[in-house]
């Protein structure tokens, strides 16, 4: 407890972190998340499967690296507790893996493989939307 003046007189309040969450909360969402992407992977990829299968590796390969991004970002974010600081760090170098990964997959696929680029495009947005509605159903 902490005291101090008020006015005149003394006054103690009580102070209580309050957390909006936990780091339990936060795994569970990026699980959730990661699983709901590798879904619509398979989806995507089913999908396309109907134009051919060069479409749909494309499509599939595209938001399949949108889960191993989202993967990497949330095994570098909730690594270990740690301070303030440390935790925006971690959170900064996950984002940072996560689009070298997309970027070098998406160049791989379009460039190495000439890959369907409209398919691999919707694959990751495709994958991309999963985030949306993870933030707004968290269950």
């Amino acid at each position: 407890m902490a005291r101090g003046l008020v006015g005149i007189a003394w006054c103690e309040t009580v102070r209580e972190p309050h957390v909006l969450n936990s780091l339990a909360s936060g795994r569970r969402l990026a699980l959730r998340m990661l699983l709901w992407q590798l879904v619509v992977a398979l989806l995507v990829g089913l999908a396309f499967l109907a134009l051919g299968r060069r479409e749909a590796m494309s499509a599939a390969a595209s938001a399949t690296i949108v889960a191993l991004g989202t993967a990497l970002l949330s095994a570098r974010a909730f690594s270990g507790l740690s301070g303030g600081a440390m935790a925006l760090a971690h959170l900064l170098t996950g984002m940072i893996l996560k689009w070298i990964v997309i970027v070098g997959g998406m160049i791989v696929i379009l460039v190495q493989f000439k890959l369907p680029p409209l398919a691999a495009i919707t694959g990751l947005v495709a994958a991309y939307a999963v985030n949306l509605l993870a933030f707004r159903f968290k269950g």
